[in-house]
C-alpha cells in the first residue's frame, strides 16, 4: 500500500466507517483498510495480492470476473450491481448481503478500482421484519381461520375478519371485553387454567373446547393459544387461533367409521406408501392373504404377488403416483402357503390435506367363486339360449325383462318388442287374476310347478301350456322378479285326443291305475263290462271289483315291480256286483312322466267268457266224440273176433272137409257127409 499511496491517504482510509479496498485491472486486491478484515474475516496479509473474487460466492465469481472486466473498460463512479441483491462471502463461507459502489482511481504505476462495501445485514433483517409483520398481519387478516389477541387478563386487543365472522361480534363490538364473552358458563375455569399456560410462555395446541356465538349458539371449538411476548421476552398477551371443529368432528366421526368398516369388512383392505410398504392391513387381508398384520405390515407387498407380476403392483403405484385416478385388475394373488387364486384388485390413491398422493389403497377379492358364478350364468345363459321351452323373466311388477328365442318361436313376439311391457301381453284377458296371483306367490316366494293353463300369441291365438314359476333372488336373497317356463302342450294335447279316441274306440276295456290301487281312468268299454258309471268307478279300488280281490290287486303290485304282466286271468262281478260272471284276460304295463318317473299301470282287460265257454263246449264235444270212438273201437274188435272166429271156423270145415275126402280116397262110402 506503501508505493500506491502516501501516510495521509492511509490514515484517511482506516478512517472510513465502512470496508474499502483497491483492486487492481487484473483483479488482485492491492490494499485494504481495517473495516474490510473485520467484515470479511481475513487477515490483511491474506486479502493482498488474493483475486478479488475471493470476496464473492463460488457460485458467481465467474460472472463477477466478466462484470469487472466490463467495467474496467468503462469505469466510472457508480453503485455495483444496482438493482440487484448482492452477496459477499466470509473467510467461514458464510455469505451475508452487501451494498458495494465502485470508484475509479489513478495512481504513478497503475489504475485502481477502489471497491466501498457495506454490511446490510441488519438493515435486510429490519426489512425483513417489517416484511414479515406485514406479511403476518396480512395473513391475520385474510385468514379463513379466526385470530384474536387477548392481553395476559384476558381483555380481547384484536379480532380478524373472520373471528367476526365465526362468533358473529364485530371488532368494534368484541375488542375491549373479556374473552369470557366467547365462553359459555361453566368453561371460565378452562379459560383461566389455558391462560396460566400461556402466561408460562407455554403453547397450548389442540385444545378442543365449547366456545359461543353471539347469538348464544355454542359450537365444538379447536384452539391453538400462543403467549405473546415483548423484546426482553416477557409475556405480554395470547393470540388464539380457533376453528369450528364441527366439520373437523364430523370428520373424526367419519374417520372412526371408515376404520370401523375396515376392520369389520369381509374385503381385504390394505394401504401401502407409495412405494409399497404396507401401512396397514385389516383381517380380511389376514383371512384372504395368511400373513398375520406384525408379518407384513412396514414390509413390501411383494410377497403377495407371483414372481411373473411383481412389475404389475409397481406400475400401478407408478400410475397413482402420476395422479390417475383408481384403477381395476383382474389378476392373481399368492397366499402365504403358496397357493395362488385369483383376485380382483382396485388401487386408489391416497392423498393428504393438500391432495398429494401419498400413498394407495388396495381392495383385494378373491373372485375364486364368483369365475365360477359367472361361468354357471355363462351356462344357464346358453342353457336358456338353446332351451325348447320359452322362459320369461318378468319384474316383481310384472315387467318382461327377459325373453329366449324359444319364447319368440312360442309367442310370436321377438325380443326387442316385448321386453319392457306388461307380462299381460301373453296372458287372454280372461287370465288376468291367475298372473296377478302367480306374481304375488313368487314375490312371497313362493314357486308354481306344472300348472296346465292357456296363454295368448301376438296374432291373438289362445293356446293350451303347462307353466312353472319361480322366484329371482339376488346375493342377498331378496326377490327381484320371477322367471317362468312356458312349454306348449298343443301337440301333446292334440296327441292326448287322438290318444283318447282310441282307447275309447278299443273294445277292450282300460283303465289306469294308481300305486296305492285307484282307478284314475277308464274307457267307455270298462262302463260296459262293470255297468258302473264312469264318476262312480274313478277313485274307487280297482281289486273290488273281481271275485278274487286279492289275486286282482296282485295284478298291478307284480306291474309295478316287473314292469308288465301279460294275459293275467280275473273273473269280473257282474254289472252293479250281479251274479253274472265275466272272465277277462288283463295286459298291464307301467306308465310315466316325461322324466321317466313312473306314475301308475294301464292295464287292458279283454272279454274272453265266450271263448272260454265255447272252449268248454269244444272239450265237452270232444269228449263226446271220444266216447263214441271208444265205442266204435269196442265194437270194431268184437267185430273182428266173430270175423276171426269165422274164419277159424272155416278153416276148421275145411280141414274136416279135406280130411273126409282123403278117408273116401282111402276107402270111405261116397256121399258120406260131415
Amino acid at each position: 500500500m506503501a508505493s500506491t499511496t502516501n501516510t495521509d491517504f492511509g490514515g484517511l482510509l482506516e478512517a472510513v466507517p465502512e470496508a474499502l479496498l483497491g483492486v487492481d485491472l487484473s483483479g488482485k486486491i492491492r490494499f485494504v483498510n481495517h473495516h474490510t478484515e473485520s467484515l470479511f474475516g481475513y487477515r490483511r496479509e491474506e486479502l493482498v495480492g488474493s483475486p478479488v473474487e475471493l470476496l464473492v460466492p463460488e457460485s458467481v465469481r465467474q460472472a463477477h470476473a466478466g462484470h469487472r472486466e466490463a467495467f474496467s473498460a468503462a469505469a466510472r463512479s457508480r453503485p455495483m450491481g444496482a438493482g440487484q441483491n448482492l452477496t459477499g462471502r466470509r473467510a467461514d463461507g458464510s455469505e451475508f448481503p452487501v451494498d458495494i459502489s465502485l470508484s475509479p482511481m489513478s495512481t504513478d504505476q497503475d489504475a485502481l478500482v477502489i471497491a466501498s462495501v457495506r454490511d446490510l445485514t441488519e438493515r435486510t433483517k429490519a426489512i425483513t421484519e417489517r416484511e414479515q409483520m406485514n406479511r403476518l398481519s396480512a395473513i391475520v387478516e385474510f385468514s379463513g381461520e379466526a385470530i384474536f389477541s387477548t392481553t395476559v387478563d384476558a381483555v380481547i386487543a384484536s379480532w380478524n375478519p373472520a373471528a367476526e365472522r365465526l362468533y358473529g361480534y364485530s371488532s368494534a363490538e368484541i375488542i375491549g371485553k373479556h374473552s369470557d364473552s366467547v365462553v359459555p358458563v361453566g368453561r371460565t375455569d378452562e379459560l383461566k387454567a389455558t391462560l396460566d399456560r400461556v402466561r408460562a410462555n407455554q403453547i397450548v395446541q389442540n385444545l378442543t373446547t365449547v366456545h359461543v356465538k353471539a347469538n348464544g349458539t355454542p359450537f365444538p371449538a379447536l384452539l391453538t393459544v400462543s403467549p405473546i411476548c415483548d423484546a426482553g421476552g416477557a409475556v405480554i398477551g395470547a393470540s388464539t387461533i380457533a376453528r369450528d371443529a364441527t366439520a373437523q368432528r364430523k370428520a373424526f366421526e367419519s374417520a372412526q367409521l371408515m376404520a370401523a368398516v375396515i376392520e369389520l369388512s369381509e374385503e381385504a383392505i390394505i394401504t401401502t406408501t407409495i412405494d409399497g410398504i404396507v401401512t396397514s392391513w385389516n383381517p380380511a387381508a389376514e383371512r384372504l392373504y395368511g400373513y398375520s398384520r406384525q408379518e407384513i405390515i412396514d414390509r413390501p407387498i411383494a410377497p403377495v404377488t407371483p414372481p411373473e407380476r411383481t412389475d404389475e403392483i409397481r406400475d400401478g403405484l407408478n400410475r397413482i403416483a402420476a395422479g390417475h385416478r383408481s384403477q381395476a385388475l383382474e389378476t392373481e394373488r399368492i397366499r402365504k402357503d403358496g397357493t395362488v387364486f385369483p383376485a380382483s384388485i382396485t388401487i386408489s390413491p391416497i392423498r393428504d390435506e393438500h391432495g398429494l398422493v401419498i400413498g394407495a389403497s388396495i381392495l383385494s377379492h378373491d373372485v375364486t367363486e364368483s369365475r365360477r358364478a359367472a361361468e354357471v350364468a355363462q351356462m344357464m345363459a346358453a342353457i336358456i339360449e338353446s332351451s325348447q321351452d320359452a322362459i320369461v323373466g318378468k319384474s316383481p311388477e310384472n315387467i318382461i325383462t327377459s325373453w329366449n328365442p324359444a319364447a319368440e318361436k312360442m309367442f310370436g313376439w321377438p325380443s326387442q318388442e316385448i321386453i319392457g311391457k306388461s307380462g299381460n301381453l301373453i296372458g287372454p284377458e280372461d287370465r288376468a287374476q291367475e298372473i296377478r296371483d302367480l306374481t304375488a306367490k313368487s314375490g312371497a316366494g313362493q314357486g308354481v310347478e306344472n300348472l296346465e293353463t292357456v296363454r295368448r300369441r301376438k296374432d291373438g291365438t289362445v293356446f293350451p301350456v303347462t307353466l312353472t314359476v319361480s322366484p329371482i333372488r339376488n346375493a342377498d336373497g331378496a326377490i327381484i322378479g320371477e322367471a317362468g317356463i312356458y312349454r306348449d302342450l298343443t301337440k301333446q294335447r292334440e296327441a292326448a285326443q287322438l290318444s283318447r279316441s282310441m282307447i275309447e274306440a278299443s273294445l277292450d276295456s282300460m283303465v289306469s291305475i294308481s300305486p296305492d290301487g285307484k282307478i284314475t281312468d277308464l274307457n267307455e268299454a270298462t262302463v260296459t263290462l262293470t255297468g258302473v258309471p264312469r264318476e262312480q268307478l274313478i277313485g274307487t279300488s280297482f281289486s273290488s271289483y273281481f271275485t278274487d280281490p286279492a289275486r286282482a290287486e296282485q295284478i298291478y303290485q307284480t306291474v309295478f315291480t316287473q314292469g308288465m304282466a301279460r294275459d293275467y286271468p280275473l273273473t269280473l262281478r257282474g254289472p252293479n256286483g250281479g251274479k253274472g260272471l265275466t272272465q277277462v284276460l288283463y295286459n298291464a304295463s307301467v306308465y310315466r312322466d316325461a322324466s321317466g318317473n313312473v306314475l301308475g299301470v294301464i292295464a287292458a282287460a279283454r272279454d274272453v267268457t265266450r271263448q272260454i265257454e265255447a272252449q268248454r263246449e269244444a272239450t265237452h264235444q270232444q269228449a263226446r266224440e271220444m266216447e263214441r270212438l271208444a265205442e266204435l273201437e269196442r265194437f270194431q274188435r268184437l267185430t273182428v273176433g266173430r270175423e276171426l272166429k269165422m274164419i277159424e271156423l272155416k278153416k276148421e270145415i275145411e280141414y274136416l272137409k279135406s280130411a273126409r275126402g282123403a278117408e273116401q280116397t282111402d276107402g270111405g262110402t261116397p256121399g258120406d257127409q260131415p
